[in-house]
């Protein structure tokens, strides 16, 4: 599915590998969608800031793996 409407990878991108531990990454959802949706599947960890909670998706890949293409598609449908 290489380079598709469901998934696409920029090797060339002065960023990639942006995450660490993923084979081939999905850059389709390179700023991730679900960012603004504090309960999402994948793996954030969250920082107090000047009395603001930031979310930090370092170690995050969930977006980047092919299989999840639908199911950040569902979760965008109902958000």
């Amino acid at each position: 599915m290489k380079n598709s409407s469901r998934f696409f990878e920029n090797r060339e991108c002065e960023y990639y590998p942006c995450h660490e531990g993923i084979e081939e990454m999905n850059c389709l959802f390179c700023y991730c969608p679900l960012y603004r949706i504090e309960n999402c599947p994948g793996n954030p960890t969250f920082k107090e800031k000047d009395g603001r909670k930031i979310k930090i998706c370092t170690n995050c890949t969930f977006p980047h793996r092919e299989e999840n293409y639908d199911k950040v598609i569902e979760i965008l449908k109902k958000s």
